[in-house]
Formats: structure tokens, C-alpha cells, sequence
């Protein structure tokens, strides 16, 4: 039998881990988004001054992947369009990583207990994949068109993108998503910055 103290913690960690992991109200406002998680600004934030990755770009990515949806999962396929089957990836969570390029990172940076289903783990990946991106196929930090592709195709595959017409399509959708979410930041981030300080 769980005892009342701890069930109430526990309860009380439950409410607590679901409201921070919960989509903001207006995921098409940078400001607005961390206007309600402040602390996704600072992961963010960090995430730009270890990787170079800017924050729009991160959003951005976050936001085509996921829609800032934390148990966000590809659609299963259907047998005979009716019967639901197996997810044609291992892609999860708020950057939708693949399983295998998930435990490139954590090896990589000795993040060994980083989980795709936590924003902060989430943009320092996204900040990994961009400055390797820039790495191996010398694309600018700030492209946000050719680094989506490479990050949707990968880097293997980034070459053939050309033949890849969805991939082009949403790499032009993050291009204006990324360029939407800049001009919002330059009307907010001095007053974010300010708020260095809080922790909630």
C-alpha cells in the first residue's frame, strides 16, 4: 500500500512534470512561447553559446518536428490503409531524433542520461546536429533552409535532396518559420535577458 505522503509527492511531481512539458498556448510566437517557459529560453540560450545554433533556428526545428509536442511519435503506417502498423521511424520526441543518431549525441558530449522527450536535451541535440551539419557539409549556422534539409535528409542523404519534394517543401516552411520567429525575438529577448535570474 502507497502511503498518503508519498503518493501526494509523487502526485504533486506528476503535476508539475506534465505542466512544463505541456505545448504552449501560441507555439507561432517566439516571444509568447517563452513569455510561458521561460526556462526553454535559457536551454535555448545555452544551446546557441555552446553550439552556435540560433535560436529561431531552434524553434523552428522544434516546432516542424514536434509542434512542441514532448510524446510526439511518426504516424503508424496502415495495412490495406485500414489496419494500423508499424511507425516508419524510431524518431521521438520534441526534435523527433532517431534512436541511432540520438546515441551518436549522447556519446559524442557524454550526455549519458539525455532523453528526447526533454526540451533541454532536445535543442542541445538539435545545437549538436547544426554544428555538425556545418562541420561536414559546411553549411552556415544560420541557413536555415540547407541546414533543415541535411537535418531531414542527413547528412548522407543531404546531396540527393533535390529529388526529395517534401523535403524541400518543409525545409521552405522552416526558412519562414525561422525567419518569423527572429523578427519576434528582436522585440523581446532584451527583456528575457534581463530576467536571467529566475529560475521558474
Amino acid at each position: 500500500m502507497i502511503h498518503f505522503k508519498s503518493f501526494k509527492f509523487y502526485l504533486i511531481i506528476f503535476f508539475v512534470f506534465s505542466a512544463c512539458s505541456s505545448v504552449p498556448k501560441n507555439t507561432q510566437n517566439s516571444c509568447e512561447i517563452f513569455e510561458e517557459r521561460y526556462l526553454w529560453y535559457k536551454h535555448t540560450k545555452s544551446s546557441y553559446e555552446k553550439w552556435g545554433a540560433p535560436i529561431h533556428l531552434q524553434l523552428a526545428f522544434v516546432k516542424k518536428e514536434s509542434d512542441f509536442n514532448w510524446l510526439a511519435k511518426p504516424p503508424r503506417e496502415k495495412l490495406f490503409n485500414i489496419i494500423p502498423f508499424k511507425r516508419p521511424s524510431s524518431s521521438f520526441g520534441y526534435s523527433q531524433a532517431v534512436v541511432g543518431t540520438w546515441e551518436q549525441y549522447k556519446k559524442e558530449t557524454d550526455n549519458k542520461l539525455a532523453t528526447r522527450a526533454r526540451f533541454k536535451d532536445s535543442v542541445d541535440f538539435i545545437g549538436w546536429y547544426i554544428d555538425k551539419t556545418y562541420k561536414i557539409l559546411k553549411i552556415p549556422k544560420n541557413d536555415a533552409y540547407r541546414q533543415y534539409l541535411a537535418y531531414y535528409k542527413g547528412w548522407g542523404d543531404y546531396k540527393n535532396y533535390k529529388q526529395d519534394k517534401k523535403a524541400i517543401i518543409y525545409a521552405t516552411s522552416v526558412k519562414e518559420l525561422a525567419n518569423n520567429y527572429r523578427k519576434q525575438l528582436t522585440l523581446c529577448q532584451k527583456n528575457l535577458n534581463r530576467n536571467k535570474y529566475i529560475i521558474f
